[in-house]
């Protein structure tokens, strides 16, 4: 996270005028918010202009279901679902599976793009990929954004190509045969139907870790990869990247961030190798993911062609670059559920954050800087995860402010938002608060 250093430095000096300029504000769960204008950058969104602003507890209580289709048949391929954030067995009705494809078929013979559908309790999304997939998502958690729905979707498409590569996918020979090869995809897609740590799901961005010693790691990983002649090469901690040579940060959307998903998502082993697509990069031809475990929980992975293989793995070149750095390594065991080491300086207020690198689609998700205050770590990630979809999707672009090309656009945008959320006395209740700082977003959850 080039930078992330400088920009969480900087918001002790925001917090007190932040504080002096929202004490005594009305709860925006119950009251419109004021225009207002603040900092710097000098404008504040309004959220619901003309309407009441809603935050609710995302991923509690409700159910979700994903459906996979054959487009042209209508054949289910599969049908994963969830409840209150864990996988469940529950099945929708055949009759309501094929009513769902039946909808959309029909609009699509009118040349009508039927995207979403929202019930009182229940937002429907329904995505085709290729004119072959169908992919349809139900969910009745409370609070589930659209946007949100969209991501999950094409994030399951991408883990669908990576066990099975394009072809089988765009051109179905054997729908059974697809049915069972699919089953491999099947961990992997119900972690994101789940309660999970990581973020990149929803960001479309890497999640990584700040490493207390990280040029030391970088170094020892750059020399262990040109020296096993292999371009493609990270270090990674449950599943967010700790670092990785040029080559890896290259990689494109999704798989960027389906690898280390990935790779957090299977039970722990000594060694693995792993035949994967490459969604964007390699659709079509395979590669090999090969994982050892350096320390538990702290695994080294690349991605090469058929060679080298595994068992050929010189033990002797691993000794060589990694015992020197062992240290370093355990110190990045608790990088896992925290992100930031020991020490680091975060004003106390803050009870979680997550920054992103727009353009180098990198992330740094943390809900534990401070354990003894406060909602509980999922119940943080969970205001986090609705607020970054709630900002998303109605106030800032898709794209880093530098490259809107209309200088009276850019000019409107806003540069920051935020919600209140509990009582209205000064000193109590919750705020979220996000930051749009060139190519950088920040959100943070303060008390």
């Amino acid at each position: 996270m080039e930078g992330g250093n400088s920009v969480v430095y900087s918001l002790a000096s925001h917090l007190a005028l932040w504080r002096l300029r929202t004490a005594g504000r009305l709860s925006v769960i119950t009251t419109k918010l004021p225009d207002q204008h603040w900092g710097p950058q000098g404008v504040i969104a309004r959220h619901a202009a003309g309407g009441w602003v809603q935050m609710g507890e995302e991923g509690t209580g409700g159910s979700v279901h994903l459906l996979c289709l054959a487009a042209s048949s209508g054949v289910p391929l599969f049908c994963r679902s969830s409840r209150g954030g864990a996988p469940s067995r529950q099945q929708l009705p055949f009759s309501v599976i094929g009513s769902l494809n039946g909808v959309h078929m029909f609009g699509q013979n009118l040349e009508v793009q039927l995207s979403s559908a929202r019930t009182k309790d229940t937002t429907v999304v329904w995505k085709s990929f290729h004119d072959s997939i169908t992919l349809i998502v139900l969910s009745s958690e409370e609070g589930t954004s659209e946007l949100k729905l969209e991501r999950l979707l094409q994030m399951v498409f991408g883990a669908m190509v990576l066990f099975v590569g394009l072809e089988e996918l765009t051109n179905i020979r054997n729908v059974e045969r697809l049915k069972k090869e699919l089953r491999a995809s099947y961990h992997l897609i119900d972690s994101f139907l789940g309660d999970s740590e990581l973020i990149g799901d929803l960001t479309q961005c890497v999640d990584c870790v700040i490493p207390p010693e990280g040029p030391i790691l970088q170094e020892a990983l750059s020399g262990f990869a040109e020296a096993m002649g292999i371009g493609f090469v990270s270090l990674m901690v449950s599943g967010r990247v700790v670092s990785a040579t040029e080559g890896w940060w290259r990689l494109g959307t999704p798989e960027a961030v389906l690898l280390p998903w990935l790779v957090g998502s299977l039970p722990p082993q000594a060694a693995r190798d792993y035949p994967v697509y490459l969604p964007h990069g390699s659709p079509t031809v395979p590669h090999r993911l090969l994982t050892l475990t350096l320390l538990p929980g702290l695994e080294l992975c690349l991605l090469c062609g058929p060679r080298p293989p595994l068992s050929q793995l010189d033990p002797q070149l691993l000794e060589r670059w990694w015992q020197p750095v062992l240290d370093p390594l355990r110190a990045c065991l608790p990088l896992g559920p925290r992100g930031l080491p020991d020490g680091f300086p975060l004003h106390k207020d803050i009870l979680g954050l997550l920054l992103l690198h727009l353009e180098l689609k990198r992330c740094l998700f943390t809900v534990e800087p401070l354990r003894d205050k406060g909602p509980s770590p999922e119940q943080r990630r969970r205001l986090l995860r609705h607020f970054y979809a709630l900002v998303t999707s109605t106030h800032f672009p898709p794209e880093p402010l530098d490259k809107v090309e209309d200088d009276v656009s850019r000019a409107q945008l806003p540069r920051a938002c935020y919600l209140v959320l509990g009582p209205e006395e000064p000193g109590t209740g919750l705020r979220l608060i996000a930051l749009q700082l060139g190519l950088r977003l920040l959100l943070l959850l303060l008390a």
